[in-house]
Protein backbone atom coordinates (compact mmCIF):
# COMPACT_ATOMS: atom_id res chain seq x y z
CA UNK A 1 0.00 0.00 0.00
CA UNK A 2 1.21 3.50 -0.83
CA UNK A 3 1.10 5.55 2.35
CA UNK A 4 2.08 8.94 0.92
CA UNK A 5 1.99 10.48 -2.57
CA UNK A 6 4.06 13.61 -3.06
CA UNK A 7 3.13 15.66 -6.16
CA UNK A 8 5.92 17.84 -7.57
CA UNK A 9 5.36 19.96 -10.71
CA UNK A 10 8.45 21.12 -12.62
CA UNK A 11 8.78 23.77 -15.31
CA UNK A 12 12.14 25.05 -16.56
CA UNK A 13 13.92 24.69 -13.21
CA UNK A 14 17.02 22.78 -14.28
CA UNK A 15 19.15 24.92 -11.94
CA UNK A 16 17.14 23.95 -8.86
CA UNK A 17 15.67 20.54 -9.70
CA UNK A 18 18.76 18.57 -8.56
CA UNK A 19 18.51 20.00 -5.03
CA UNK A 20 14.76 19.30 -4.95
CA UNK A 21 15.37 15.71 -6.05
CA UNK A 22 18.18 15.18 -3.52
CA UNK A 23 15.78 16.22 -0.79
CA UNK A 24 13.17 13.76 -2.06
CA UNK A 25 15.77 10.99 -1.96
CA UNK A 26 16.47 11.93 1.66
CA UNK A 27 12.73 11.50 2.34
CA UNK A 28 12.20 8.26 0.43
CA UNK A 29 10.48 5.28 2.02
CA UNK A 30 9.27 2.03 0.49
CA UNK A 31 5.65 3.07 0.95
CA UNK A 32 6.12 6.61 -0.46
CA UNK A 33 5.72 7.64 -4.10
CA UNK A 34 6.98 10.83 -5.71
CA UNK A 35 4.94 11.94 -8.74
CA UNK A 36 7.08 14.33 -10.78
CA UNK A 37 5.07 16.26 -13.37
CA UNK A 38 7.11 17.93 -16.11
CA UNK A 39 4.89 20.75 -17.37
CA UNK A 40 6.43 20.74 -20.87
CA UNK A 41 9.81 22.18 -19.84
CA UNK A 42 12.00 23.52 -22.64
CA UNK A 43 15.34 23.45 -20.78
CA UNK A 44 17.17 20.43 -19.30
CA UNK A 45 14.57 19.71 -16.62
CA UNK A 46 13.02 16.74 -18.45
CA UNK A 47 16.38 14.93 -18.69
CA UNK A 48 17.06 15.51 -15.00
CA UNK A 49 13.68 14.02 -14.10
CA UNK A 50 14.19 10.99 -16.34
CA UNK A 51 17.51 10.20 -14.65
CA UNK A 52 15.90 10.48 -11.21
CA UNK A 53 13.85 7.34 -11.90
CA UNK A 54 17.02 5.27 -11.52
CA UNK A 55 18.18 7.13 -8.45
CA UNK A 56 15.15 7.72 -6.19
CA UNK A 57 12.84 4.94 -5.00
CA UNK A 58 9.15 5.48 -5.74
CA UNK A 59 9.59 8.07 -8.51
CA UNK A 60 6.93 8.33 -11.23
CA UNK A 61 7.58 10.85 -14.04
CA UNK A 62 4.66 12.29 -16.01
CA UNK A 63 5.00 14.83 -18.81
CA UNK A 64 2.57 17.34 -20.28
CA UNK A 65 2.71 17.77 -24.04
CA UNK A 66 1.58 21.36 -23.57
CA UNK A 67 2.32 23.74 -20.71
CA UNK A 68 -0.74 24.01 -18.49
CA UNK A 69 0.51 25.88 -15.43
CA UNK A 70 0.93 24.90 -11.80
CA UNK A 71 -2.73 24.18 -11.05
CA UNK A 72 -3.11 21.84 -14.02
CA UNK A 73 0.18 20.07 -13.26
CA UNK A 74 -0.89 19.45 -9.67
CA UNK A 75 -4.20 18.04 -10.93
CA UNK A 76 -2.30 15.64 -13.19
CA UNK A 77 -0.43 14.42 -10.13
CA UNK A 78 -3.60 14.10 -8.06
CA UNK A 79 -5.22 11.98 -10.77
CA UNK A 80 -2.27 9.57 -10.66
CA UNK A 81 -1.77 9.50 -6.87
CA UNK A 82 -2.34 6.24 -4.99
CA UNK A 83 -1.41 7.30 -1.47
CA UNK A 84 -3.52 7.34 1.66
CA UNK A 85 -2.07 10.80 2.31
CA UNK A 86 -1.05 13.47 -0.20
CA UNK A 87 1.48 16.28 -0.16
CA UNK A 88 2.74 18.87 -2.62
CA UNK A 89 6.15 20.35 -3.31
CA UNK A 90 7.25 22.84 -5.97
CA UNK A 91 10.09 21.94 -8.32
CA UNK A 92 12.43 24.66 -7.07
CA UNK A 93 11.91 24.07 -3.32
CA UNK A 94 13.36 21.41 -1.04
CA UNK A 95 12.87 19.48 2.21
CA UNK A 96 14.85 18.60 5.32
CA UNK A 97 15.84 14.91 5.51
CA UNK A 98 13.12 12.72 7.02
CA UNK A 99 10.59 15.56 7.06
CA UNK A 100 7.73 13.57 5.51
CA UNK A 101 8.15 10.63 7.90
CA UNK A 102 7.79 12.92 10.91
CA UNK A 103 4.95 14.92 9.33
CA UNK A 104 3.05 11.74 8.50
CA UNK A 105 3.49 10.25 11.99
CA UNK A 106 2.25 13.42 13.69
CA UNK A 107 -0.69 13.74 11.28
CA UNK A 108 -1.77 10.12 11.82
CA UNK A 109 -1.59 10.60 15.58
CA UNK A 110 -4.04 13.52 15.31
CA UNK A 111 -6.37 11.72 12.88
CA UNK A 112 -7.61 14.92 11.19
CA UNK A 113 -8.43 15.67 7.54
CA UNK A 114 -5.41 17.88 6.98
CA UNK A 115 -2.57 19.64 8.74
CA UNK A 116 -0.70 22.85 8.00
CA UNK A 117 2.96 23.53 8.79
CA UNK A 118 5.33 26.46 9.06
CA UNK A 119 8.10 26.93 6.48
CA UNK A 120 11.45 28.59 5.85
CA UNK A 121 11.54 31.22 3.11
CA UNK A 122 14.83 31.35 1.24
CA UNK A 123 15.94 34.41 -0.72
CA UNK A 124 19.58 34.25 -1.69
CA UNK A 125 21.52 33.67 1.52
CA UNK A 126 18.63 34.90 3.68
CA UNK A 127 16.49 32.46 5.72
CA UNK A 128 13.22 33.60 7.31
CA UNK A 129 10.74 31.47 9.25
CA UNK A 130 7.09 31.99 8.24
CA UNK A 131 4.46 30.59 10.56
CA UNK A 132 0.87 29.60 9.95
CA UNK A 133 -1.24 32.50 11.32
CA UNK A 134 -3.13 30.29 13.75
CA UNK A 135 -2.54 30.32 17.47
CA UNK A 136 -3.44 26.75 18.44
CA UNK A 137 -0.78 24.14 17.69
CA UNK A 138 -0.99 20.34 17.71
CA UNK A 139 -4.72 20.54 18.43
CA UNK A 140 -7.52 19.35 16.14
CA UNK A 141 -10.18 21.95 15.42
CA UNK A 142 -12.91 22.93 12.94
CA UNK A 143 -11.26 24.53 9.87
CA UNK A 144 -14.23 26.90 9.44
CA UNK A 145 -13.31 28.48 12.75
CA UNK A 146 -9.88 29.41 11.36
CA UNK A 147 -11.22 31.64 8.55
CA UNK A 148 -12.11 34.64 10.70
CA UNK A 149 -11.67 37.36 11.93
CA UNK A 150 -11.91 39.42 8.77
CA UNK A 151 -9.47 42.12 9.86
CA UNK A 152 -6.59 39.81 10.83
CA UNK A 153 -4.37 37.37 8.99
CA UNK A 154 -5.74 33.84 9.38
CA UNK A 155 -5.08 30.37 8.01
CA UNK A 156 -6.77 31.13 4.65
CA UNK A 157 -4.18 33.88 4.15
CA UNK A 158 -1.46 31.21 4.30
CA UNK A 159 -2.51 29.37 1.14
CA UNK A 160 0.61 27.37 0.26
CA UNK A 161 -0.50 23.88 -0.79
CA UNK A 162 2.96 22.44 -0.06
CA UNK A 163 2.78 23.55 3.59
CA UNK A 164 0.73 20.62 4.78
CA UNK A 165 -0.48 17.04 4.47
CA UNK A 166 -3.92 15.91 3.30
CA UNK A 167 -5.89 12.70 3.84
CA UNK A 168 -7.14 10.91 0.75
CA UNK A 169 -10.75 11.27 1.89
CA UNK A 170 -10.46 14.96 0.90
CA UNK A 171 -9.50 13.91 -2.63
CA UNK A 172 -12.42 11.47 -2.73
CA UNK A 173 -14.74 14.32 -1.70
CA UNK A 174 -13.49 16.51 -4.56
CA UNK A 175 -11.74 19.03 -2.31
CA UNK A 176 -8.10 18.72 -3.40
CA UNK A 177 -8.17 19.53 -7.12
CA UNK A 178 -7.24 23.02 -8.27
CA UNK A 179 -9.04 25.25 -10.77
CA UNK A 180 -7.59 24.15 -14.11
CA UNK A 181 -5.53 26.73 -15.96
CA UNK A 182 -4.96 29.23 -13.14
CA UNK A 183 -1.41 30.56 -13.55
CA UNK A 184 -1.15 32.36 -10.24
CA UNK A 185 -3.05 32.50 -6.91
CA UNK A 186 -4.19 28.96 -7.75
CA UNK A 187 -4.17 27.95 -4.10
CA UNK A 188 -6.49 30.75 -2.89
CA UNK A 189 -9.82 29.16 -3.92
CA UNK A 190 -8.31 25.82 -2.91
CA UNK A 191 -7.48 26.80 0.68
CA UNK A 192 -10.82 28.56 1.14
CA UNK A 193 -12.67 25.46 -0.07
CA UNK A 194 -10.69 23.26 2.32
CA UNK A 195 -11.48 25.49 5.28
CA UNK A 196 -15.15 25.73 4.40
CA UNK A 197 -15.73 22.05 3.62
CA UNK A 198 -13.26 19.80 5.48
CA UNK A 199 -14.26 18.48 8.90
CA UNK A 200 -11.04 18.84 10.87
CA UNK A 201 -7.53 20.26 10.70
CA UNK A 202 -4.56 21.09 12.87
CA UNK A 203 -1.45 23.26 12.71
CA UNK A 204 1.88 21.61 13.49
CA UNK A 205 4.78 23.64 14.79
CA UNK A 206 7.47 21.95 12.71
CA UNK A 207 9.92 23.17 10.09
CA UNK A 208 11.36 21.28 7.14
CA UNK A 209 10.06 22.93 3.96
CA UNK A 210 12.37 25.43 2.25
CA UNK A 211 10.51 27.80 -0.08
CA UNK A 212 12.72 29.52 -2.61
CA UNK A 213 11.83 33.14 -3.51
CA UNK A 214 13.35 35.35 -6.19
CA UNK A 215 13.56 32.65 -8.87
CA UNK A 216 13.72 34.43 -12.23
CA UNK A 217 11.24 32.07 -13.92
CA UNK A 218 8.69 32.31 -11.11
CA UNK A 219 5.46 34.13 -11.91
CA UNK A 220 5.94 36.23 -8.78
CA UNK A 221 8.96 37.72 -10.59
CA UNK A 222 7.31 38.18 -14.00
CA UNK A 223 5.05 41.14 -14.74
CA UNK A 224 3.13 39.67 -17.64
CA UNK A 225 -0.56 38.95 -18.16
CA UNK A 226 -0.43 35.60 -16.34
CA UNK A 227 -0.13 37.50 -13.06
CA UNK A 228 -3.65 38.82 -13.61
CA UNK A 229 -5.11 35.37 -12.97
CA UNK A 230 -5.44 36.52 -9.37
CA UNK A 231 -8.66 38.20 -10.56
CA UNK A 232 -10.16 34.88 -11.68
CA UNK A 233 -8.91 33.27 -8.50
CA UNK A 234 -10.48 35.76 -6.10
CA UNK A 235 -13.65 36.04 -8.15
CA UNK A 236 -14.01 32.33 -7.47
CA UNK A 237 -13.35 32.80 -3.75
CA UNK A 238 -16.03 35.50 -3.47
CA UNK A 239 -18.54 33.61 -5.64
CA UNK A 240 -18.21 30.35 -3.71
CA UNK A 241 -18.18 32.08 -0.34
CA UNK A 242 -21.38 33.92 -1.27
CA UNK A 243 -23.03 30.50 -1.66
CA UNK A 244 -21.88 29.30 1.77
CA UNK A 245 -24.37 28.82 4.59
CA UNK A 246 -22.41 31.41 6.62
CA UNK A 247 -21.97 33.87 3.75
CA UNK A 248 -22.94 36.86 5.88
CA UNK A 249 -20.07 36.06 8.26
CA UNK A 250 -17.42 34.96 5.76
CA UNK A 251 -17.93 37.37 2.84
CA UNK A 252 -16.36 40.37 4.65
CA UNK A 253 -13.14 38.36 5.00
CA UNK A 254 -13.16 37.27 1.33
CA UNK A 255 -13.88 40.78 0.03
CA UNK A 256 -11.35 42.46 2.32
CA UNK A 257 -8.64 40.01 1.23
CA UNK A 258 -9.49 40.56 -2.44
CA UNK A 259 -9.19 44.33 -1.91
CA UNK A 260 -5.83 43.91 -0.19
CA UNK A 261 -4.49 41.87 -3.12
CA UNK A 262 -5.72 44.42 -5.69
CA UNK A 263 -4.09 47.18 -3.65
CA UNK A 264 -0.84 45.19 -3.46
CA UNK A 265 -0.66 44.79 -7.24
CA UNK A 266 -1.57 48.42 -7.86
CA UNK A 267 1.18 49.56 -5.49
CA UNK A 268 3.78 47.82 -7.70
CA UNK A 269 2.10 48.46 -11.04
CA UNK A 270 5.36 49.76 -12.56
CA UNK A 271 6.73 46.19 -12.74
CA UNK A 272 4.06 45.26 -15.28
CA UNK A 273 4.36 45.78 -19.02
CA UNK A 274 2.40 48.96 -19.97
CA UNK A 275 -0.43 47.09 -21.71
CA UNK A 276 -0.73 44.68 -18.77
CA UNK A 277 -0.78 47.61 -16.33
CA UNK A 278 -3.72 49.13 -18.22
CA UNK A 279 -5.51 45.79 -18.18
CA UNK A 280 -4.82 45.42 -14.45
CA UNK A 281 -6.56 48.75 -13.80
CA UNK A 282 -9.60 47.84 -15.90
CA UNK A 283 -9.93 44.33 -14.51
CA UNK A 284 -9.55 45.57 -10.95
CA UNK A 285 -12.20 48.23 -11.51
CA UNK A 286 -14.61 45.66 -12.92
CA UNK A 287 -13.84 43.28 -10.05
CA UNK A 288 -14.65 45.94 -7.45
CA UNK A 289 -17.98 46.58 -9.19
CA UNK A 290 -18.79 42.84 -9.10
CA UNK A 291 -18.26 42.52 -5.37
CA UNK A 292 -21.28 42.75 -3.04
CA UNK A 293 -21.35 46.53 -2.71
CA UNK A 294 -22.51 46.85 0.94
CA UNK A 295 -19.80 44.38 1.97
CA UNK A 296 -17.24 46.25 -0.12
CA UNK A 297 -18.24 49.57 1.45
CA UNK A 298 -17.67 48.12 4.93
CA UNK A 299 -14.32 46.69 3.88
CA UNK A 300 -13.16 50.03 2.46
CA UNK A 301 -14.30 51.88 5.58
CA UNK A 302 -12.14 49.55 7.69
CA UNK A 303 -8.97 49.98 5.62
CA UNK A 304 -6.30 52.65 5.91
CA UNK A 305 -6.97 55.91 4.06
CA UNK A 306 -4.35 55.40 1.34
CA UNK A 307 -5.59 51.98 0.23
CA UNK A 308 -9.25 52.87 0.61
CA UNK A 309 -8.80 56.00 -1.52
CA UNK A 310 -7.00 54.05 -4.23
CA UNK A 311 -9.70 51.37 -4.35
CA UNK A 312 -12.58 53.86 -4.35
CA UNK A 313 -10.94 55.67 -7.24
CA UNK A 314 -10.55 52.37 -9.09
CA UNK A 315 -14.18 51.47 -8.49
CA UNK A 316 -15.27 54.73 -10.13
CA UNK A 317 -13.00 54.16 -13.13
CA UNK A 318 -14.83 53.18 -16.36
CA UNK A 319 -13.58 49.74 -17.42
CA UNK A 320 -12.95 49.07 -21.09
CA UNK A 321 -15.33 46.30 -22.16
CA UNK A 322 -12.69 44.21 -23.92
CA UNK A 323 -10.28 44.33 -20.98
CA UNK A 324 -12.95 43.83 -18.36
CA UNK A 325 -13.93 40.47 -19.83
CA UNK A 326 -10.35 39.28 -20.38
CA UNK A 327 -10.20 37.49 -17.04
Amino acid sequence: MVKLSVIVPFFNVQTYAPETLRSLRANAREDFEFILVDDCSTDGTADILRRSQDDIPGVVVLRHERNGGLATARNTGLDAARGQYLAFLDGDDWLAPGFYTELLARTEALGCDFVRTDHVQVEGASRTVHRVPHGRRDSVTDPREAILPADRSTSVDYPYAWAGLYHRRLLDRGLLHFTDGLRTAEDRPWIWRLHRSADSFAVLGMLGIFYRRGVASSLTQIGDVRQLDFIRSFDQVVRETAEDRDANLLLPKAVRTYCAIISHHMASIERFEPSVARTLKSLSSAALKRMPQPVLDEALDSMDVQRATLLRRLRRRPAAAKEATAA
